[in-house]
């Protein structure tokens, strides 16, 4: 098989379904992992696809935002998520309550904390640990373990949620839309977010540019109701109050 047609069979099948895996492809097409991760290195210099860990995702399209692993999430956008997550770190103050959303940006924000005298809660047991064996004071939420994203969700974290009261939290987002709001693929994790965001004094929502103008499924806020931080104004939001550069 020539390369041009691996090229064009394997953006088809990203394309058709969102996201493919190394394994799945090399399977597919009768060829081996390794060229398989050379063709996906070329497609993502081409702008074709997006290669993620253990496979590849297709350019997100203005509507879908596709749920993936935290892991592969976590390589999408890394310099901006990191540019967010410093600026995000240094709001923290030591009397704050501070909730933290899982999430691959906030995953990004848990490495760059560095403010001990807070109290940080989340549903993230990643994150939870991740805090925890740095010395910080973190509580972690119960309920049922998500084992895609590492969240906890259902009427355990919900009703745990009620005993706080937060200073300041930070939240992820699949999707910032104008008419949509904040979307997340996840009913469950969009509940758990909506009553976090409830209990919360400064709502942010952190966002790399990819995010605006997808939709997910799932609303959990409004644009009026958050803080929406990104790294660089997106076309179309120059009027909204509530979504600035860092």
């Amino acid at each position: 098989m020539l390369a041009e047609e691996r090229f064009a069979r394997i953006v088809e099948k990203v394309n058709a379904s969102g996201t493919v895996t190394v394994a799945q492809l090399a399977c597919d097409l009768g060829i081996s992992e390794s060229t398989v991760r050379r063709d996906l290195d070329k497609l993502d210099s081409l702008n074709k696809l997006t290669k993620v860990h253990g496979g590849a995702v297709c350019l997100e399209d203005a509507h879908v935002s596709y749920d993936l692993t935290l892991q592969q999430r976590s390589e999408l956008h890394a310099d901006q998520k990191q540019l967010l997550a410093r600026y995000a770190a240094s709001l923290v103050g030591p009397r704050d309550c501070v909730y933290v959303d899982s999430g691959s940006t906030t995953k990004v924000l848990v490495d760059c904390l560095t403010e001990k005298g807070a109290l940080y809660v989340t549903n993230s047991a990643v994150h939870g640990l991740t805090l925890a064996q740095r010395g910080f004071t973190v509580v972690l939420l119960g309920g049922e373990l998500k084992g895609s994203t590492s969240a906890m969700v259902g009427p355990e974290a919900l009703e745990a949620l009620e005993r706080y009261n937060f200073t300041l939290g930070f939240w992820g987002a699949n999707g910032i839309d104008l008419r949509a709001g904040c979307t997340s693929p996840e009913r469950e994790e969009s509940q758990v977010k909506r009553a976090s965001l409830a209990r919360s004094a400064r709502r942010l929502v952190l966002a790399d540019t990819s995010k605006f103008g997808r939709v997910a499924p799932v609303s959990f806020a409004s644009l009026g109701q958050v803080e929406v931080l990104t790294t660089s104004m997106p076309e179309g939001y120059e009027d909204v109050a509530s979504v600035r550069c860092v």
